[in-house]
C-alpha cells in the first residue's frame, strides 16, 4: 500500500468536500433571499424554488410576458435573456445597472443585500423603463412608434 497516494487521496476528498459545502451555503443563502425577494413582490415565497413556476413568477415580478420562458430555454438567447431579467428584477427593487453587475458576479451577497434590506417593491420595471426613457424620444407625445396604424388615403 502506498501511503502516499492514500494521503493525497484524503487531501483531495477534504477538499472537495470544502468545495461542496461552500456551495451548498451559497445555494441556501440564494435561495433564502429569493424567497424574501418573492415575498417583497407580493407573490409566495415558495414560489422561488419550484423550477418552472419559479421563472413565471419572476416575469411576472419584472413584468414581462411568459413567452420570455421560451427565450430563456434556447442556449444563445438564454445568457442574453437571464441577464436582462436580473437587470429588470433590481429595476422593479430601486437598483440601478452597477447593483445587477453586482448580483451577477456576486449573488450571494447582492441578492440578500437587496432582499432583507430597505427596498421595497416598486412594482414591474418594465413600465418604468418605458416611461423613464419617454420624455428623450425625440418625438414627444407624437411618438410614431406607439400610434395605431392610420388608414391609407385615396
Amino acid at each position: 500500500m502506498d501511503y502516499q497516494t492514500s494521503a493525497l487521496t484524503s487531501a483531495l476528498a477534504g477538499v472537495f468536500l470544502i468545495i461542496g459545502l461552500i456551495g451548498l451555503g451559497t445555494l441556501i443563502i440564494t435561495i433564502i433571499a429569493m424567497w424574501r425577494l418573492f415575498e417583497k413582490a407580493g407573490k409566495p415565497g415558495w414560489a422561488s424554488i419550484i423550477p418552472i413556476y419559479s421563472t413565471i413568477v419572476l416575469l411576472e415580478i419584472i413584468g414581462k410576458p411568459t413567452i420570455w420562458i421560451l427565450w430563456l430555454i434556447i442556449p444563445c438567447t438564454s445568457p442574453i435573456f437571464a441577464i436582462w431579467s436580473l437587470n429588470l428584477l433590481m429595476k422593479s427593487f430601486g437598483k440601478d445597472e452597477g447593483y445587477t453587475i453586482g448580483s451577477i458576479l456576486l449573488p450571494f451577497i447582492f441578492l440578500p443585500m437587496l432582499a432583507f434590506g430597505n427596498n421595497p417593491y416598486l412594482g414591474p420595471s418594465a413600465a418604468e423603463a418605458r416611461d423613464r426613457f419617454y420624455p428623450n424620444n425625440g418625438f414627444g407625445a407624437k411618438d410614431p412608434f406607439n400610434q395605431p396604424p392610420t388608414p391609407p388615403q385615396v
